[in-house]
């Protein structure tokens, strides 16, 4: 029973096994994910191509070297210069995305604290930013790295107002540009309150659809969130075109950072404000701090994370029994991430031998590097990113601020079935040189292999067809 218990730790609660994972996890399945639960193990560290990756800061340096590189605006359109460092931009962008996405799937395939990856990967998830456009496409991994990773074991309160006040989220859900309709600048450029930002945490990072909030609370907390912007050139000049005696004191603070978050005052409804019943002074920038914080701790936050929770450790529609656990931790410990992971892991409906949850491409792909190294993704220059898209969960490009799907209906149709099956035949070429697909079953599977496909795979006529089957059995896809 430990073996079993071994194997449904390693695939079930981490990201898959890679060798002896499944023998370490034997002694102690439920102690050896605990070990786990550590601020740093979530933390990217490490691997191959690290020291190329980009802070939030280094991309909008970068970012204001190119503008001043390619000078003003002409009348008559871009200039043939200015359309060179265009291309190059984008081109760097696109590459630096694909060398943030590889160096992703590195870590995952590599890190010996999978539960913790699983984990970080989980609250990324479901504090979706997507690179969606050039703006975009240089911030999705910083974002995850900066504010995710390090905060995936403090509070909820913490990642919430770490996710929501970084620049990526407050550019990808248009708060960076949202302004206090009767604020001096609002009134003479007709610029005005964006609500994606407040709608999008009330819906989706805490208090759920249905929970009872209204249009006047998303209308009250967007006002409540103008004056968060980001110090870039473009906010500079909005703000540098307003007049009168505060048009000093309103600029970006001196040493800020290219790319910070910044709160300024001129850019904010002034006002109190009333959500969800509770009142709200005019205290500026403190003002959407405040009203985060009550929201993490709602009691509709907690039931909202742990329907969200169960739905991913357990099944795609869990017992009332594991929601209502992990609920009243959340609601216990004030939404303590980390009591709430040690909740998770000795939930006893995730422990049961029957594999409720299919892989999403993402962990199918991982669980595969995991148990037959980089090859089985990678292959050659650009596979990665190949690869992924074919199976249409291109890393950091999820399809809307909800995130990815966490269902089974939305990665099973016919089609995505055979995209599967060209990705492990592909693999499986890449692999079985020199290989055994009986020791990769145990390997990747252990006692969770059943004897069907056990057998399936001993009589398979090659290594490659043998291979095929197993990265392609029921066993596998699930975990």
């Amino acid at each position: 029973m430990s073996r079993l218990q071994a194997a449904i730790a390693v695939t079930r609660f981490g990201m898959g096994a890679r060798a002896g994972d499944i023998e370490a996890a034997s002694s102690d399945p439920r102690g050896w994910l605990e070990q786990q639960i550590r601020p740093q193990a979530a933390v990217m560290a490490g691997v191959d191509g690290m020291d190329q990756l980009q802070s939030t800061g280094d991309v909008f340096a970068a970012r204001m070297r190119d503008v001043a590189m390619s000078g003003p605006a002409s009348p008559g359109g871009a200039t043939e210069a200015q359309r060179i460092i265009q291309q190059r931009i984008q081109r760097e962008a696109r590459e630096g995305l694909q060398r943030e996405g590889e160096a992703r799937a590195r870590f995952g395939a590599a890190t010996p604290d999978a539960f913790a990856e699983r984990w970080a990967r989980f609250w990324s998830n479901h504090f979706t930013v997507a690179a969606r456009n050039g703006e975009m496409i240089g911030l999705v991994g910083p974002y995850e790295r900066e504010a995710i990773r390090p905060n995936v074991f403090s509070s909820f309160s913490r990642l919430l107002g770490q996710a929501v006040f970084h620049p990526a989220m407050l550019i990808y859900l248009d708060a960076a540009r949202s302004i206090g309709p009767s604020t001096e600048i609002g009134r003479r450029r007709g610029a005005g309150l964006n609500e994606n930002l407040a709608r999008e945490i009330l819906e989706l990072h805490t208090l759920g659809v249905g929970s009872g909030y209204s249009q006047d609370d998303v209308i009250a907390f967007a006002n409540a969130l103008t004056g968060w912007t980001v110090n870039d050139p473009r906010m500079a000049r909005l703000i540098a075109a307003g007049r009168g005696p505060a048009r000093r004191a309103s600029a970006p603070p001196a040493g800020v950072e290219p790319g910070a978050a910044i709160f300024i005052d001129r850019l904010h409804e002034p006002g109190a404000r009333v959500v969800l019943g509770r009142s709200y002074a005019d205290v500026g920038r403190e003002q959407a701090a405040l009203i985060l914080e009550d929201l993490a701790v709602h009691p509709a936050s907690a039931r909202h994370i742990a329907i969200k929770l169960a739905r991913h450790f357990v099944a795609d529609r869990p017992p009332e029994s594991a929601i209502g656990r992990l609920e009243r931790v959340f609601l216990e410990t004030r939404g303590d991430l980390s009591a709430l992971a040690r909740a998770v892991v000795h939930l006893d409906e995730a422990w049961q031998s029957e594999q409720k949850k299919l892989k999403t491409p993402d962990e199918l792909l991982v669980s595969a590097m995991r148990a037959a190294g980089p090859q089985a993704v990678f292959g050659a220059a650009g596979g990665m990113r190949t690869v992924y898209t074919s199976l249409a969960q291109q890393p950091f490009s999820a399809p809307s601020p909800a995130g990815w799907p966490d269902q089974a209906e939305a990665w099973s149709g016919g089609d995505a079935l055979m995209k599967r099956i060209e990705w492990a035949d592909a693999a499986a070429r890449r692999i079985a040189r020199g290989a055994s697909p009986v020791v990769f079953l145990n390997q990747a599977l252990g006692d969770l292999a059943s004897a069907r496909t056990r057998q399936a795979v001993l009589r398979a006529e090659s290594a490659e067809q043998g291979f095929t089957l197993a990265l392609m059995s029921p066993e596998f896809q699930r975990r």
